[in-house]
């Protein structure tokens, strides 16, 4: 049975993908849905305390496997005029039809995949270089403002998008910074393999998102591409940051998800202090024993404190009761006496 999708859901706009466009499409969903399952498998070989990333990783591999089973079945799009009308399929011959305004398929649904899924590659990173939070929150606040811009410039058709993609180049600037600098100097600060790990996943996410904004450009922005090479230019880009990278000499390899979480595996999880100092499940037996010993060591101090609090009190109230008893008679009671 062939690939109908086009013919269940017909085509909304004049420039649109083609059945091939679909294909390719479908099997990035394959290749995403069966990354976020063999990211659960290998989390499933780590302790329960040092999963996070590992279902990190799972849940940026499935909610992208949804965003591009919406795209290779024709949905998730909208219909917008193209601000620049160039030759053939790209408008040219539209216009020679009578269609004044060609229009071009704006894949909202990617940028829904996006402002999930890149907040949690940020978080995937970030989290493992002991930065401040509010250095993580300010950095993943910045993320949501380059998708949302580069989504609102996507949907207008005049040259006003250009500004909005510029406050999405400025956010993304800053992305970079912090990655490159002083994330990086925080893992380095961090040791216990963090380093080594952080310097090859951290150039691996930057490499990538470097050229977003040239698919953007070329496609949503200057109608330059076909929509069938924007799918191929945004989904091996989409497929690099996520489960895999290859090259034509080589077997596949791991991507940035993947090997983020196998280098995990190498670094000392303790540094990042995730566990819960409360007795849970996930928490090893060293760490349960260590928490025991610390919460005696407490309930001991503080009932050498109130022993000792206890003793002060009473050698205060004798030494009250014997001034009061070796005062002069008729003088007033003092603070002490009473």
């Amino acid at each position: 049975m062939g690939n109908n999708a086009l013919a269940l859901n017909p085509l909304s706009s004049n420039i649109d993908i083609t059945t091939h466009a679909s294909d390719f499409l479908w099997a990035i969903f394959s290749i995403m849905a069966a990354s976020g399952l063999g990211l659960l498998a290998l989390g499933s070989t780590r302790p329960l305390g040092q999963r996070a990333f590992h279902h990190l990783a799972a849940a940026i591999c499935f909610t992208a496997s949804i965003a591009y089973f919406c795209m290779a079945s024709d949905l998730g799009s909208t219909p917008i005029a193209v601000e620049f009308i160039r030759s053939g399929s790209l408008g040219a011959n539209w216009v020679a039809l009578g269609v004044d305004r060609p229009t071009r398929s704006i894949w909202y649904a990617r940028y829904i995949d996006w402002v999930i899924t890149t907040p949690l590659l940020l978080l995937e990173l970030l989290l493992a270089t002991g930065l401040p939070l509010t250095e993580i929150f300010t950095t993943i606040f910045l993320d949501e403002v380059m998708i949302v811009t580069g989504l609102l410039g996507a949907l207008v058709s005049s040259k006003y998008k250009w500004g909005l993609f510029t406050f999405g180049c400025v956010a993304e600037f800053y992305i970079w910074w912090m990655l490159l600098l002083p994330a990086r100097k925080s893992a380095n600060n961090l040791g216990g393999g963090f380093p080594k790990m952080y310097a090859l996943s951290a150039s691996i996410l930057s490499t990538l998102w470097i050229l977003y904004p040239v698919a953007w450009g070329l496609a949503d922005g200057g109608n330059v591409i076909t929509p069938t090479s924007e799918m191929v230019f945004y989904g091996v880009l989409d497929v690099l940051a996520k489960p895999l990278k290859r090259s034509s000499f080589t077997p596949p390899q791991p991507g940035f998800c993947f090997y983020h979480c196998i280098a995990m595996s190498t670094c000392d999880y303790n540094r990042l202090g995730f566990v819960s100092g409360k007795y849970s499940q996930a928490a090893t037996a060293e760490e349960r024993y260590y928490n025991t010993q610390h919460l005696n060591h407490d309930e001991h101090t503080n009932e050498h404190r109130s022993s000792t609090a206890t003793r002060v009190e009473e050698s205060s109230l004798n030494a009250a009761a014997h001034h009061g008893s070796t005062a002069h008679p008729g003088s007033k009671p003092t603070q002490a006496a009473v």
